[in-house]
């Protein structure tokens, strides 16, 4: 784990039904929050934590991540012919030229494990990144989410989950890790399970969007069986690879999280990064004034 992060896998076959019928036309993960779609925003996190090769794990039926990042020659060529540099730089810079992007094509819905496997020709034999692009994670001016984890990984050699509290209710919706404390942050996992009724639960610290783990993890993935939702579990994979070499992280990032995948999460989202932009906080507070 001692390797720099190179290769992120971006899982992005769901259907997104909790957004419909918008994503009946549009990927989830192109739902945008301001100017931005959700999947430009874990790139670019991605591209901060030095990955340099971006896997798309997706399905038949979707196209439109690969329309955004590939060339759009007519549009550029109209910019260009109109002047409009600072609009054509933006155009040109949704993937930095010496990263590239590749389309995986999950055949059929089998959870989470199932799509990262997918990645697994594409990966080689060094440590990866997994993001979720639905979990919006953002520190502002500071590392991002995925760096910070690498950056850990390397330093301990070991396996790292992002993982956050949750309201205990809650446990239900997320995967669920037992840790001990090794400092403020990191803690070293004892024990995960899938969706646990909050009565199983080991504890409230929940699995989100974020993880740097060894190439090991396909083998262990491929001998899987289904779990929780009938679906094959990275979870279930994560906790065999436990039991196997004893180390692997939690990690508390810095940054605030919003979960995209809920209307909720993307309101949210969409007005702190308003709050951001010095043209549209004061809109957002004559708004937030009126109601």
């Amino acid at each position: 784990m001692s390797q720099p992060l190179r290769k992120v896998v971006f899982p992005v076959a769901g259907l997104g039904t909790r957004f419909l019928p918008a994503t009946k036309a549009v990927a989830k993960e192109m739902l945008p929050v301001l100017d931005r779609p959700l999947i430009q925003y874990a790139v670019d996190e991605a591209v901060e934590a030095g990955a340099d090769t971006l896997i798309f794990v997706t399905n038949r039926y979707k196209h439109a991540i690969a329309d955004y990042f590939d060339k759009a020659y007519e549009l550029e060529a109209k910019l260009l012919q109109k002047g409009k540099n600072a609009l054509l730089a933006m155009v040109r810079g949704t993937l930095p030229g010496h990263v590239r992007a590749i389309f995986v094509t999950q055949p059929e819905a089998l959870g989470l494990g199932h799509a990262v496997l997918c990645a697994k020709p594409v990966i080689g034999d060094a440590p990866f990144g997994i993001m979720l692009p639905d979990d919006l994670i953002w520190n502002g001016s500071g590392k991002g989410a995925l760096r910070q984890m690498a950056e850990l990984g390397a330093r301990e050699d070991a396996g790292v989950i992002a993982v956050e509290e949750v309201p205990h209710e809650q446990t239900e919706k997320y995967g669920i890790v037992d840790a001990t404390p090794i400092d403020e942050r990191s803690a070293r996992i004892r024990h995960m399970v899938e969706k646990p009724k909050p009565a199983d639960a080991p504890s409230n610290l929940a699995v989100v969007g974020r993880y740097v783990l060894p190439p090991r993890i396909f083998d262990l993935l491929e001998h899987t069986t289904t779990g929780a939702g009938g679906e094959i579990q990275l979870t279930d994979a994560i906790e065999a690879l436990l039991k196997e070499q004893g180390k692997v992280l939690a990690y508390r990032f810095e940054g605030t999280r919003f979960d995209c995948g809920n209307k909720a999460g993307l309101v949210r989202a969409t007005i702190h990064m308003a709050m951001q932009d010095p043209a549209l906080a004061p809109v957002v507070r004559e708004i937030a004034a009126t109601l």
